[in-house]
């Protein structure tokens, strides 16, 4: 029986070859894991503007154009080349939409777009919707406030490693490879990160009875 490894080898060789029906399978795999990156990603400022469904039709045409470069062999590296194409299309649709934006509102720079690195207010967003009741819009909006001041203080690689982790739901295998860094590494800063959001957390109001992440 052919193991996963080995069938996603054979995809990325289709994929080489221009074969667009190995393509939509394998975006078709990953598609979940593609729409949370795009919903963790995307500028908060153009959340009604922008929509994932249409971001991911954007980047599976221009993963499309750029099969032949497709590269790895496994099914790890083949998701997060999909991934950088989805990355990427999405920066580009964003600069399109603060471009048309500021073209209304001049106060509006390109050079407010976030970077690809997570910033701690995006986390602090997340963070505290998820976790504080909607009814107590006073409690979350501080304690959304007091998290994103703690979250400045951490690393920025350890940052990106929880929203890696926890927000796009990548492997430790995976958050290591998109950074860069050792395996062993990785699980080491990501241990370290919990423990300091964890204590944060607890002293935060309507936090401290939740188990937002998972260790």
């Amino acid at each position: 029986m052919e193991s996963a490894a080995d069938e996603s080898q054979g995809w990325g060789d289709r994929l080489k070859g221009g074969d667009r029906q190995a393509l939509a399978r394998l975006f078709t795999r990953d598609r979940e894991r593609l729409r949370r990156v795009v919903q963790f990603r995307l500028d908060p400022r153009l959340l009604g503007r922008l929509d994932a469904d249409d971001v991911l039709q954007e980047a599976y045409l221009s993963a499309a154009r750029q099969a032949n470069h497709a590269r790895g062999n496994s099914s790890t590296s083949l998701f997060l080349w999909l991934r950088l194409v989805t990355l990427r299309t999405l920066a580009d649709l964003e600069r399109r939409q603060l471009a048309q934006k500021r073209s209304v509102r001049r106060e509006i720079s390109l050079d407010d777009c976030p970077s690809p690195q997570t910033s701690a207010a995006s986390m602090a967003a997340q963070l505290s919707g998820d976790f504080t009741s909607p009814s107590q819009a006073a409690v979350r909006a501080e304690a959304a406030e007091q998290l994103e001041l703690a979250l400045e203080q951490m690393d920025a690689i350890d940052r990106e490693i929880l929203a890696l982790r926890h927000f796009e739901e990548l492997t430790n295998s995976e958050v290591a490879e998109v950074l860069g860094i050792q395996q062993k590494a990785a699980s080491i800063r990501y241990v370290r990160a919990i423990k300091r959001l964890r204590a944060v957390l607890s002293q935060l109001p309507g936090f401290a009875d939740e188990e937002p992440i998972d260790g």
